[in-house]
């Protein structure tokens, strides 16, 4: 899209989306059903993201009005120098211009990636699984209403109805032009996008999350921790996977018997090292392999480290970069451990479940990037802009 909408513009266009939803909420719900009762899948996790009901329509009208209610990302001045010789040189925030996200199973996408995109000043793209089709195309046609609404061109939000051969097609070679691609779902669809792709990705990748219980550990913080983080949602990206536990803990062989405990409350499956097979009601590991893996299920890995520098080392080997937390009562080793582990949000005495752009403050996110560049967790509303420079003179040369 050539022209940049105002603020005002892409204000009006969310207020009304938000409201839209809000008149809507039962046809959405009604297609959504229709997307459920024709998963077939099996996968917990994917059903679970599918499903749209009461509370996530709220959701999704908060995030919109949230943005609303946001500054303009568009125009700030990151920088400003004067040259000797007079030029004024500004770096100000601006659009990417077309942001395309690739996405599986869930509907809320369609309104909190698109709204993100659109306030940010982008045209968005969206390619939704064939799984959550008819609750995507209504998402989209309120879309189209309310952009139409407000006399704005409905292609500024654009969804493409493609399988998997004509998506591919398009990565290689787009039929328009595409700026930046997110793709947002399992390591499969990850990695078709990277090796299909022909412009910037930025990799929302795997969780694999882990939790560290420190020799100085509050136990019973410790433990509400990991029940937290591993079973409040286990179809987020930030829920836990594993966890390490210090053998210089005081009796941590009690410890490990309350966490076994309480995990079997939630039918939580259990897989340990060596040293925890003796245990009850768990799964002795039989391949290392195992540490690598994202689960989105009722599954869990318990494991003994010596220290804190053995915690870290194995979080950075095995973790998707994503979310990892120690649990002590030692500031020093806390910072030691935040400031050396390879992941995108460290914590110190607190749930993984957090890593999440409202929670963090960020009133929602169009992905959480386990890459560098350009930004790394929440992809929020001020992080999906570039920049640009402008050099104001009167005449300069060089």
């Amino acid at each position: 899209m050539n022209k940049l909408l105002t603020i005002t513009e892409r204000n009006n266009v969310l207020t009304t989306m938000a409201e839209l939803i809000r008149k809507e909420k039962d046809a959405i719900i009604k297609e959504n059903q229709k997307d459920l009762d024709a998963y077939d899948g099996g996968d917990l996790a994917m059903e679970d993201r599918l499903k749209v009901d009461e509370e996530k329509i709220q959701v999704m009208i908060t995030s919109l009005n949230e943005l609303t209610a946001k500054e303009d990302p568009l125009g700030v001045e990151r920088f400003h120098f004067q040259h000797d010789n007079g030029m004024h040189v500004y770096n100000k925030t601006a659009p990417f211009g077309t942001v395309m996200i690739i996405y599986e199973s869930r509907p809320d996408v369609t309104v909190e990636a698109a709204g993100i995109a659109f306030k940010s000043g982008n045209k968005i793209v969206l390619k939704g699984g064939k799984e959550s089709i008819n609750s995507n195309l209504k998402i989209v046609e309120l879309w189209d209403r309310a952009l139409k609404q407000h006399g704005i061109n409905e292609q500024w939000v654009e969804y493409l109805k493609f399988d998997r051969k004509q998506t591919q097609a398009f990565l290689e070679k787009p039929t328009q032009p595409i700026d930046l691609i997110v793709p947002r779902g399992g390591e499969r669809l990850i990695e078709f996008v990277k090796q299909n792709a022909s412009c910037p990705v930025i990799v929302s990748g795997r969780g694999n999350n882990f939790v560290y219980a420190h020799k100085d550990a509050d136990l019973d913080l410790a433990l509400n921790v990991i029940i937290n983080a591993k079973t409040a949602k286990i179809s987020a990206c930030n829920a836990l996977d594993k966890v390490l536990i210090d053998k210089n803990l005081p009796n941590y062989n009690a410890f490990v018997k309350r966490l076994l405990e309480r995990l079997s409350e939630f039918n939580v499956e259990v897989f340990v090292d060596k040293e925890l097979s003796d245990f009850d009601g768990v799964k002795s590991i039989t391949d290392q392999d195992i540490w690598y893996e994202e689960f989105l299920d009722y599954k869990i890995v318990v494991g003994l480290v010596d220290s804190v520098e053995q915690a870290i080392s194995k979080i950075n080997k095995y973790s998707g970069g994503h979310s990892s937390s120690i649990i002590t009562r030692d500031q020093q080793t806390a910072d030691q451990f935040m400031t050396t582990v390879d992941t995108a949000a460290v914590y110190h005495n607190a749930s993984t479940r957090f890593t999440d752009g409202g929670q963090l403050g960020l009133g929602g996110e169009l992905a959480i990037s386990t890459d560098k560049l350009h930004q790394r967790g929440p992809i929020g509303l001020e992080h999906l802009v570039t920049n640009k420079w402008y050099i104001h003179g009167d005449g300069q040369i060089r």
